[in-house]
């Protein structure tokens, strides 16, 4: 499975040879440097390690230094492994780049969404909230019974209630990839990606693609 570390540079408009206006997410994919190798017999799967990010070498403690002296690759900020299937071949300090992928290709965009910190219901599920009306002040925003008082007795694990909203790792599957440009690193999908500018991405070859119908016979 096909993959590359980048960074989301913002949303903007791409005007089509048809005229047709398309939203798209750029992003700032690669290079990304081979660190490490996953083999069935010495660790049970199969995949590879993909570093992403310059920095500097005193941020990195010394065994992560060693460990990226030892694949020669660079200082790297980010690594992060990637499943890939028997025929994908990979070579340590070998260099990924966004050509990898084409336009009209389908990828899964994984990322961390933006924290909204604590919230209530409303916010956070989209409750309807109380009336507001028939002599009720402070019920507007409020979740409304949690449960019954004699069965069962208690609030059910996984009751959606007031908490922590967003920060979360965050899979958007079957963005089409509209736009490739090798030369500045770039890609572009359509539509949105999570997490905020500047956020660590995670583009790869979708793994639910819907099947092409454009060809297909019709029938009963």
């Amino acid at each position: 499975m096909k993959g590359i570390l980048g960074t989301k540079v913002g949303m903007t408009q791409i005007i089509q040879e048809d005229g047709l206006v398309v939203p798209v997410t750029v992003v700032e994919a690669g290079p990304c440097f081979v660190t490490g190798i996953r083999t069935p017999e010495r660790d049970g799967y199969r995949a590879v390690q993909l570093g992403f990010g310059p920095t500097k070498s005193q941020r990195l403690s010394k065994g992560q230094r060693g460990h990226l002296q030892q694949a020669g690759a660079p200082d790297l900020r980010h690594l992060r492994e990637l499943r890939i299937r028997e025929d994908e071949e990979y070579e340590l300090g070998q260099r990924v780049l966004v050509d990898i992928f084409q336009a009209g290709e389908r990828v899964d965009v994984e990322a961390t969404s933006k924290g909204r910190g604590f919230a209530g219901v409303v916010k956070r599920y989209h409750f309807a909230g109380g009336p507001r009306t028939h002599g009720q002040s402070d019920r507007e925003r409020a979740p409304g019974s949690i449960g019954a008082c004699a069965t069962p007795g208690k609030v059910w694990k996984g009751k959606r209630m007031p908490g922590r909203m967003g920060g979360k790792k965050t899979t958007v599957s079957n963005l089409e990839v509209v736009l490739v440009d090798p030369e500045r690193n770039l890609i572009a999908v359509r539509g949105s990606v999570p997490g905020p500018n500047g956020g660590l991405v995670l583009i790869k070859i979708a793994r639910k693609q819907k099947p092409d119908r454009s060809g297909a016979k019709g029938g009963k």
